[in-house]
């Protein structure tokens, strides 16, 4: 894999843009890879050079990499002003409207449905997905998918706001089975 500067924008040349509608919706998803699927969710404010990265990481390890365009602008290097609207955006959206009102949001259901799909293009035992930050959650919520075998949950950011619950809790020891004290 050639070095890239992740300062600068990433052209995604290396993965296959594909324009994949699911239940009616459609979305842009860059497909590269062979192996069992896993979904890359990025985090805010989209398909950043570092997530690019990270994808390839994923597809050099032995997996189909599916990364959906979720918000942003692909492969572009997000500058504070844009990922701040971005975000804001996002935050008024249906995805936060359904939080609310505790129900499944529109992107977590469509995102099942990439799961589905993946699955039947790649096989395998099942999908793994990985959400960053914002998408973190989403992650969590695609287990009620059964093809889905493997959610990992990276820096989720929900709930927001919420001071205690992002809080670090204060280092407890514990005493250990061999006698040695371990921190939790």
């Amino acid at each position: 894999m050639p070095k890239r500067s992740v300062k600068q924008d990433d052209p995604l040349e290396d993965f296959t843009r594909r324009d994949i509608t699911l239940d009616g919706v459609g979305k842009v998803v860059y497909v590269a890879g062979a192996g069992p699927a896993v979904i890359v969710m990025t985090e805010m404010p989209g398909i950043s050079p570092h997530v690019a990265r990270f994808a390839r990481w994923v597809r050099d390890a032995g997996f189909a990499v599916y990364m959906p365009s979720l918000f942003g602008r692909d492969g572009a290097v997000p500058g504070a002003e844009e990922g701040a609207a971005i975000f804001q955006r996002a935050c008024v959206s249906a995805e936060f409207r359904a939080l609310a009102a505790s129900e499944s949001s529109p992107v977590t259901k469509w995102l099942r449905s990439l799961a589905r799909f993946a699955h039947g293009e790649c096989g395998g035992p099942g999908v793994g997905a990985i959400g960053m930050c914002f998408t973190g959650n989403f992650a969590l919520t695609m287990m009620l998918e059964p093809s889905m075998l493997a959610p990992v949950l990276s820096q989720p950011s929900l709930p927001l706001n919420i001071r205690p619950a992002l809080r670090s809790h204060p280092t407890k020891s514990r005493p250990s089975a061999n006698g040695s004290t371990a921190k939790i």
